[in-house]
């Protein structure tokens, strides 16, 4: 499986306070977007995989939500996971 339990560790420990925060903004926007990236590629292979693409969809719909929940609530965090991700400029 691409995201075992050690790469969602990883993840967490990177984004969130340790590997134990699963729940905070940042490290769910990181793994979405790690996801995001896996799907991405599958369906640039499978092309007619409609499936896949309307997950691909539905996830990118959800971290755009936590996304603009942050830049409500904290711009600070907002712009440390927009630059640590490299979603933007």
């Amino acid at each position: 499986m691409y995201l075992d339990k050690t790469k969602k560790e990883e993840i967490f420990a990177e984004f969130g306070k340790d590997s134990k925060n699963t729940g905070s903004a940042e490290s769910q926007i990181a793994l979405f977007t790690f996801r995001i990236k896996h799907l991405t590629e599958h369906v640039k292979e499978h092309h007619k995989d409609f499936v896949t693409t309307r997950a691909l969809t539905k996830l990118v719909g959800k971290r755009r939500a936590l996304l603009n929940y942050l830049k409500k609530n904290d711009i600070e965090r907002y712009r440390a996971i927009i630059k640590a991700l490299g979603l933007r400029k």
